[in-house]
């Protein structure tokens, strides 16, 4: 299977169904309560963006260091750094689909009780996550070899989550319902398609670089751990982004002049 035929089966056309979806939803005008309904293009096209500036310099790394390999005759050859072009176009399409499944969801679930600020839930939360970072920086470096993958998997992906965290952990935990569904589902079925990539030789994953941890005999635990951290960073992006509370949050602060935690 070639990685252009991998996305056009398992990417392309999920989107196409989850965006005839959501223009069902807005003809019959359903609405996004507690979100800026009016912000969602344009934070759907930061993430985007997002994502390809953010994912760039660790994609290379892990191709460059042979974490990765592509099949060089499932891919077209054009070639940006040591990554392909079909890798890139992935990091798009993602986004993209998991802010459309992100999106369906936002329509029909709502939090449960009011919401209570929580700032104790804030530090507690930040400070686990820079522990946890500082554990996955020195195994890293460690050079541990079948640490690899998993390491620098979160050594790049923490950074990103723990300000998210530090602005509004307690406005994603209001939206545990909504923030759990949009990373399980999806997380599960891109960890499932990257197993027909495995097994077509479309892309394969070094096995002294990674724990040895398999499921289903073919897919190593850092794979899944990868998809499952790119829907945490999306879904919670897009619920802290245009969640009414964190616009009122952010406003409070720039009140503030910045001044201390928001």
């Amino acid at each position: 299977m070639t990685y252009f035929g991998f996305l056009f089966w398992f990417v392309f056309i999920p989107i196409l169904i989850m965006l005839a979806i959501s223009l069902r939803d807005e003809r019959q005008n359903h609405a996004l309560p507690g979100f800026q309904k009016v912000m969602l293009t344009r934070i759907v096209l930061i993430h985007v963006g997002l994502a390809l500036v953010y994912t760039t310099p660790w994609d290379n790394y892990l191709v460059a260091t042979g974490v990765w390999s592509y099949n060089p005759h499932l891919v077209t050859g054009i070639v940006f750094g040591w990554v392909p072009l079909e890798e890139y176009i992935f990091f798009v399409v993602e986004t993209i689909l998991s802010a459309l499944w992100w999106l369906f969801l936002a329509r029909r679930i709502s939090p449960m009780g009011e919401f209570k600020a929580d700032k104790r839930l804030v530090m507690l939360s930040t400070f686990a996550l820079g522990c946890a970072w500082l554990f996955f920086v020195v195994l890293f470096f460690s050079g541990w070899k079948p640490g690899t993958y998993l390491s620098i998997t979160l050594f790049w992906a923490l950074p990103a989550i723990i300000p998210q965290f530090l602005f509004g952990a307690d406005i994603l935990w209001y939206y545990r319902r909504l923030v759990l569904l949009a990373i399980i589902p999806l997380g599960v079925y891109l960890s499932l398609i990257d197993i027909v990539a495995l097994k077509a030789t479309t892309w394969s994953i070094s096995r002294e670089q990674t724990t040895g941890i398999l499921f289903f005999g073919a897919l190593p635990l850092e794979e899944v751990l990868f998809f499952f951290i790119t829907n945490v960073l999306i879904g919670f992006g897009m619920t802290l982004m245009l969640s009414n509370l964190s616009q009122k949050r952010l406003a409070e602060w720039r009140l503030r002049e910045y001044k201390g935690l928001p």
